[in-house]
């Protein structure tokens, strides 16, 4: 509620401003591209985005959270430095326009002149000492596990009528439901063999991402495994497309709240429940591209 009320100051002010400053100067931002990072030392796996907004700075002065691409006014001519810090709809929710920790910000000078416009196109890439655990499904083993009341199970596939080669590289995980098969329960292994390769930090940003195209819906969640028990945290739902719009989506979820309360925990994993949506005979989801992101 706080941020819809603000970005509605914000339209309010900016269109005030143009009516009594009728000689702004403006700045148009394009879509955000995402590339490799060729300082970094870990891989983040094929780059996928959704960085639907950005943050806009002028001189270090806030301008106000925009929805990528855009175009506004702005009350200054002459030089000046512009930052635009990416920005992505924590945990899905469109209300939430949240700076991505572990991307960097587009910085530029530029020289503002009254009524005319300066055309920006913001580049980002992970953060150097972003570290990345992944799972896409491209190895003819994966870290995930069907639990035993699993009906369904998750199959790698590289169906043509859904890969799309710039998100899925080779292949995508898939689990089929119908009114027989109709549940699912799986999750991930990436520690339980002892080798902590996915040592989620406390009190720091961590988040999942997931490439996600699916007809059905389904849960995921944090599992928080230690000498005490294991505790599955169920999180976030991923919602069903309808058959005839489905596509590739990417959402962000942010872990660290869950992370940072399972004091007792050792290790962690992430898990992944559905079950066939009522009144559909079928349901299809298709998911790629899981990402543990932390520092």
């Amino acid at each position: 509620m706080r941020t819809t009320i603000y970005l509605f100051s914000i339209l309010f002010l900016l269109g005030s401003c143009i009516k009594n400053n009728p000689d702004p100067s403006w700045i148009e931002v394009g879509t955000w591209k995402l590339v490799e990072n060729p300082n970094s030392q870990n891989s983040p796996g094929i780059l996928t985005d959704n960085i639907s907004d950005a943050w806009v700075y002028v001189n270090d002065e806030l301008v106000g959270v925009f929805e990528v691409p855009f175009k506004i006014p702005i009350l200054k001519d002459g030089d000046a430095e512009v930052k635009v810090y990416p920005a992505i709809r924590n945990n899905g929710i469109s209300a939430t326009k949240k700076i991505y920790p572990f991307l960097d910000a587009y910085v530029t000078n530029v020289n503002l002149v009254k009524n005319e416009t300066v055309v920006i196109t913001p580049i980002t890439q992970y953060k150097n000492a972003t570290q990345f655990w992944i799972e896409d499904f491209e190895d003819a083993t994966y870290d995930i596990l069907e639990g035993t009341a699993s009906l369904a199970t998750i199959v790698r596939v590289n169906d043509p009528a859904v890969l799309n080669p710039e998100i899925n590289d080779g292949f995508f995980g898939r689990i089929s439901l119908d009114e027989t098969i109709n549940s699912y329960s799986g999750s991930t292994t990436a520690n339980f063999n002892g080798s902590l390769v996915m040592n989620l930090p406390r009190g720091q940003e961590v988040y999942l991402e997931i490439d996600y195209h699916t007809t059905n819906a389904i849960t995921t969640g944090v599992i928080a495994v230690g000498s005490g028990g294991v505790v599955d945290n169920p999180y976030i739902q991923l919602n069903p497309q309808s058959e005839s719009e489905v596509h590739w989506k990417k959402i962000y979820i942010d872990l660290r709240e869950i992370v940072s309360s399972s004091s007792t925990a050792d290790y962690f994993e992430f898990s992944f429940r559905a079950i066939l949506d009522e009144g559909d005979s079928s349901g299809e989801i298709n998911i790629d591209n899981i990402k543990a992101v932390y520092f």
